[in-house]
């Protein structure tokens, strides 16, 4: 018979103590989901006129013989912003390593590159601060070392890794026990177990960590031009070899919202133990000669040039897109591309606005792919046949490996474009509080030309200009199963899940 047709006679302190433990793991997931974000969470800016914005898009698409085909030139602009600076550089990037999965992607060693045009710039200017921030899931939470941060950290660079501990817990059925029973020992070098994402063994309390699905999901970059200026890049792109193929978009801008974007970095380095860097910033910043007043505009003027831009981030970017779909009247246009689309509010608030007359169009990932891997469609299929039903046109991106990466909003009034970009897929876990995300929220003109570059970059993917093939029809890639729909709806609602 087995303990459990025993356990009555058990000793009665021994059943206590494990009721005890239960009760402790318990409130231990309780309290924590009751604890308030960080103060580095939910960040919101005033809209700022802006002085200069430029887009950049990361294509792929198939041509007449069924070949892939790439333009990539958003980190070349990248490593083009880092060889103009001389004052300061704040990098602040998820994925930043060499790993790739099973099926290589060969097309371009970004870690690498970026990595030596850093290290390059800190020897050609010694007294330049430059801070590196990532998530540490590029040393698999401890479990391996990082040849790219080794190699910044030996050349000067300041390398800080996120205090995800601080995040509030997106897998509470996990993290509980894990802060319980497994956080208090920490993590090191190990060989138990083969590394989830790449070459190479970690410990078995990598593992442990990696099942929380927390992350610092920003991409973004503030650097000065020359000594003379500031300029930020938010993006959808990682710094990451296997990623390297992937569709994405990024604003660069000047102007007084560059500060603002690198205050929201000074509020990350507190939260991740690394304040002794904000005197250095400082006096980098200092050492810019431009440097400008931070003077908050409410509105764009109707003269069709002016652009206005903000930087939100995770709950702020939700509450700002909600304000943006539900503002949508029946003349106007909404045009969204994303890689995960699942945060209910958003996908209701689409419903209501097709209700109402709003011509919405959707481009997804097919979410087939993840470095090599095969993925069965959640959330996008099962969420593609419920938008379908409301109304909503869909189509899906047509790739060969890479993933259709971007993360893009578009709303098109009588008078004005409002654009969304940056690093928040549109779920549960980029859009409340429980990553770190930041995106632009960019007002502009009709006239302005940065909107019609704007809207060039969905217009050409989803009519398949030039007789290259972006996306192809929702038929094609149609799954309304009822088992997908339930199983993306409870990964979604507990937080069991990677997206």
């Amino acid at each position: 018979m087995s303990i459990f047709g025993h356990w009555h006679k058990l000793p009665s302190r021994w059943a206590l103590f494990g009721f005890l433990i239960v009760l402790y793991l318990v409130v231990s997931a309780a309290i924590r989901f009751f604890v308030p974000p960080p103060a580095a969470v939910a960040l919101e800016y005033p809209p700022r006129t802006v002085e200069d914005v430029q887009f950049f898009n990361d294509a792929s698409w198939i041509d007449e013989t069924g070949g892939r085909q790439l333009s990539q030139t958003l980190f070349d602009a990248v490593f083009e912003g880092i060889r103009a600076a001389k004052n300061i550089i704040v990098i602040d990037m998820f994925l930043f390593n060499q790993w790739q999965g099973p099926v290589p992607e060969t097309h371009r060693a970004l870690a690498s590159e970026l990595t030596d045009v850093l290290v390059e710039q800190q020897q050609k200017h010694p007294d330049m601060d430059i801070v590196v921030i990532s998530d540490p899931i590029n040393t698999v939470y401890g479990g391996t070392e990082s040849a790219q941060f080794e190699r910044l950290k030996a050349a000067g660079v300041h390398v800080v890794l996120t205090r995800l501990d601080q995040l509030q817990d997106s897998n509470p059925f996990w993290s509980g026990i894990w802060r319980a029973l497994a956080h208090p020992w920490g993590n090191s070098t190990g060989d138990l177990l083969p590394n989830p994402f790449g070459a190479g063994r970690v410990s078995i309390r990598s593992y442990l960590t990696l099942f929380n699905f927390k992350a610092n999901h920003r991409k973004l970059m503030i650097a000065d031009n020359q000594g003379e200026d500031l300029h930020g890049w938010v993006s959808s792109a990682n710094p990451h070899d296997g990623s390297s193929a992937h569709r994405n978009i990024a604003l660069r801008f000047s102007g007084a919202v560059v500060l603002d974007l690198l205050n929201s970095e000074r509020e990350l380095l507190k939260m991740s133990d690394s304040s002794q860097l904000l005197p250095l910033l400082d006096q980098a910043v200092a050492r810019v000669e431009r440097v400008p007043k931070a003077i908050a505009k409410d509105s764009v003027e109707d003269d069709g040039q002016t652009a206005l831009i903000q930087v939100v981030s995770e709950s702020k970017i939700h509450d700002a897109l909600i304000r943006a779909i539900d503002s949508a009247l029946k003349a106007d246009e909404i045009d969204l591309a994303m890689f995960y689309l699942s945060e209910r509010h958003i996908i209701r608030s689409l419903k209501l606005a097709a209700e109402r007359g709003v011509s919405i169009r959707v481009l997804l990932d097919v979410n087939n792919d993840a470095f090599g891997r095969a993925k069965n469609g959640v959330p996008n299929r099962p969420v593609a046949a419920e938008l379908m039903k409301a109304g909503v046109q869909v189509r899906w991106c047509v790739t060969q490996g890479e993933q259709c990466h971007a993360k893009w909003l578009h709303v098109k009034g009588t008078k004005m474009h409002e654009f969304f970009v940056g690093s928040a897929n549109f779920t549960r876990r980029n859009l409340m509080d429980l990553n770190l995300e930041t995106d632009i929220r960019l007002v502009v003109g009709h006239d302005a030309p940065i909107a019609t570059q704007m809207t060039q970059f969905f217009e050409t993917q989803w009519n398949n200009t030039s007789g290259r093939r972006y996306s192809t029809h929702y038929d094609d890639f149609a799954d309304d199963s009822v088992w997908l729909t339930i199983q993306y709806r409870l990964m979604e609602m507990t937080g069991l899940s990677t997206f």
